[in-house]
């Protein structure tokens, strides 16, 4: 019987100048950026958020807490690679991901096969299973305005001597 676990992942943050606008790992060029304890890097919050919820392994704000001045402007990509070890440790390997970013501008459509590339080497799976898509909120809300960006992860996560067919 193969053991197969779902999880769903969601982080959003203010948008403001004079902060770098970082998704997927990379550092995208823009007049705003996302304000956080950390880099603020939406997608990989979410998927962090839905790694951990997989595995039952509670999320990222109890493992990386933004009181601990240790996770003060760190880069996401520290933060992903440990959820990855956590799973290894209990036993989980990630299968695929699959997040949608949702902001107004700037468009990232461009950058979405950068992170793609950059996400599949700290998840250890092909760049093919990792899905990035992009979507606005047609001027609408907080995101429409500009004043906040959102992502939402969707992981599929197995045992690691097992294979999915």
């Amino acid at each position: 019987m193969q053991e197969l676990r779902v999880g769903f992942g969601y982080d959003v943050h203010k948008m403001e100048k004079g902060y770098k606008l970082t998704l997927g790992g990379i550092v995208i060029p823009y007049k705003k950026g996302l304000v956080g304890h950390s880099d603020a890097d939406v997608v990989i919050h979410a998927i962090c958020d839905a790694l951990l919820g997989a595995a039952n392994l509670r999320d990222i704000g109890y493992h990386f807490p933004d009181t601990d001045e240790r996770f003060k402007g760190i880069d996401s990509k520290v933060l992903l690679r440990e959820v990855v070890q956590m799973l290894l440790n209990n036993g989980y390997v990630v299968h695929n991901v699959d997040c949608m970013v949702s902001l107004e501008k700037p468009k990232i459509q461009d950058y979405i096969p950068q992170m793609q590339h950059i996400l599949s080497k700290l998840l250890n799976i092909a760049e093919d299973y990792v899905s990035i898509k992009a979507t606005t909120t047609e001027k609408l809300g907080f995101i429409g305005s500009e004043k906040g960006a959102a992502a939402f992860a969707v992981v599929l996560i197995k045992r690691k001597s097992e294979n999915i067919s």
